[in-house]
């Protein structure tokens, strides 16, 4: 199986003094920065996923904003593709599956943000369309959220939507297990 990593959605509006920073998202870059050499020296594909607002309402990653752009830390290189998406799926209305289909990717391992709504999304649409998926759950980041008038933490969001993915759509590690694996 051909391996590729697919980065979502990290992006300067995410991080402290951005529009919506969310928990742990300086933690969950340093690993994606950790899996993401590991694919460079492999000399295996990566695909940054960014995500721009196209909603009149929209608050964050407005076009043309430093907050829409990639992280300084994990710069995509000069041959690494950048795929621009509107809607947390990442597949939809893109290019991505040809992409995909390009490098012959079968297998996506995948890191990124939020988890709860474009870490899901996709992950579940990859499952759906037939490639294996990895999840480096240490290598994504949510937020708090607030159900029923009640605040549900951070990291029971992270845990809640990781155990669903796990179930069926991919197998969830922490990059240190991955590495060895």
């Amino acid at each position: 199986m051909k391996k590729a990593l697919l980065v979502i959605d990290v992006q300067n509006d995410y991080f402290p003094g951005g529009v919506m920073p969310l928990s742990g998202a300086d933690d969950a870059c340093r690993i994606v920065r950790l899996v993401l050499d590991w694919f460079r020296s492999d000399g295996l594909p990566v695909v940054f996923i960014r995500h721009t607002a196209s909603r009149p309402d929209a608050t964050f990653f407005l076009p043309g904003t430093k907050g829409a752009e990639i992280h300084p830390a994990i710069q995509p290189l000069e041959h690494e593709s950048v795929i621009d998406k509107h809607f947390p799926n990442s597949f939809r209305d893109t290019d991505l599956i040809n992409t995909l289909k390009e490098f012959q990717v079968t297998e996506l391992v995948v890191c990124g943000m939020m988890t709860h709504m474009c870490v899901d999304a996709t992950v579940r649409a990859a499952r759906d369309l037939g490639y294996q998926v990895t999840v480096i759950a240490d290598g994504c980041a949510t937020k708090e959220l607030i159900f029923n008038g009640s605040v549900v933490g951070a990291s029971d969001v992270q845990n809640s939507f990781l155990a669903a993915l796990s179930y069926y759509y991919a197998h969830v590690l922490p990059a240190r297990q991955w590495l060895l694996a």
